[in-house]
């Protein structure tokens, strides 16, 4: 097995003394740039990592663990985040949180950043599926569990929740209400809720033999805004939708606001159902029909997981979950009334 390359690499590649690597990684200052630029660029050739538990005395352990998710504004990851340090706290473990807002560039940063402190272990949603950016923590022999969307390029413990029927469940309901125009406001369909909610609106249209228009679909990409301007696109459409289906609670708060600056009557005019319970979801009038998600048991059993690949010595297999959602149909679902 080929061995990582140390500060010893560096200064050798860069021809500098040790002392002189180490002022640099450390930001100790007093070195010209143009030899600091050397060592850099030796660390980046050699793809060298700075690891800060092994700085601190080669400890094996520091009782902590990283969290990366793309978007702390989304309601759903302060919720998952609650259910990881109530069993981390357990266990007595730390927890260090950053979030991606969705780029790859950051979450490559964070990545390095969480190995130099020497996390123990990882939770992640990553901004970017194919994962293999995360194999350095593969490298370090730092264990992750994925939450939410999957990692392609290697195994990892994966906990999931089933959108496909999530929003198989919401359609169908709609359809059943009688509606026939139904739209989605999808998200991105390079991320595994965003393809899987999609093909669970598709499926729900196939199995009651109801047309598929391309019309009615409108790619988001998780964001608030995404969400506001795809009901905007919804609502200057010659024949409107009498039903949305949203693919995430940042999209629903953007669609809220756009049919009450659109004066697009929620309930009578068009009916909601959302995917992921929010905080307006109550307190709206109406309130608001959506598809919700057991975000603390998520979190719960990530670090369990995650506290199993810590404490376990023997390999063990890779581990899949796959929670069930719940439909709870409040006021924004009528039975079908066009107005248009």
């Amino acid at each position: 097995m080929e061995s990582k390359p140390n500060i010893h690499d560096v200064a050798k590649l860069a021809n500098v003394s040790i002392a002189t690597v180490s002022r640099v990684i450390n930001n100790q200052g007093g070195v010209r740039t143009v030899t600091e630029e050397k060592i850099q660029k030796a660390i980046d050739e050699l793809g060298y990592i700075r690891n800060a538990a092994a700085r601190i005395m080669k400890r094996k352990e520091t009782n902590t663990i990283g969290v990366i998710v793309p978007d702390i504004k989304n309601p759903f990851f302060p919720l998952l985040m609650a259910g990881i340090e109530q069993k981390a706290m357990e266990k007595d473990y730390f927890t260090i949180l950053s979030s991606t807002n969705e780029s790859l560039i950051v979450e490559e940063k964070i990545v390095k950043n969480f190995i130099e402190r020497g996390v123990d272990g990882v939770i992640i949603t990553t901004a970017n599926e194919n994962g293999e950016h995360l194999k350095l923590f593969k490298e370090q022999d730092i264990p992750i569990v994925a939450v939410d969307r999957s990692i392609k390029s290697f195994d990892v413990d994966t906990v999931l929740v089933d959108n496909i029927k999530g929003s198989y469940q919401a359609v169908q309901h709609l359809i059943l209400q009688g509606h026939e125009k139904i739209a989605v406001i999808c998200g991105p369909q390079n991320t595994t809720p965003g393809l899987e909610r999609f093909l669970g609106y598709k499926k729900a249209l196939e199995n009651y033999n109801k047309p598929f228009d391309e019309r009615y679909v409108v790619m988001g990409d998780f964001g608030e805004q995404s969400g506001y301007q795809a009901t905007k696109v919804l609502f200057e459409l010659d024949e409107k939708p009498t039903a949305i289906f949203s693919s995430n609670n940042l999209m629903t708060i953007g669609c809220m606001k756009a049919l009450e600056d659109l004066n697009w009557r929620l309930g009578s005019e068009v009916s909601f159902i959302g995917f992921d319970d929010v905080d307006i979801a109550t307190f709206l009038n109406p309130k608001l029909s959506v598809v919700a998600r057991p975000m603390n048991a998520i979190g719960e059993i990530a670090f369990q997981l995650l506290y199993e690949r810590i404490s376990f010595k023997e390999p063990l297999p890779k581990r899949e979950y796959l929670l069930a959602p719940e439909l709870k149909i409040r006021q924004s679902c009528r039975l079908v009334k066009t107005v248009f």
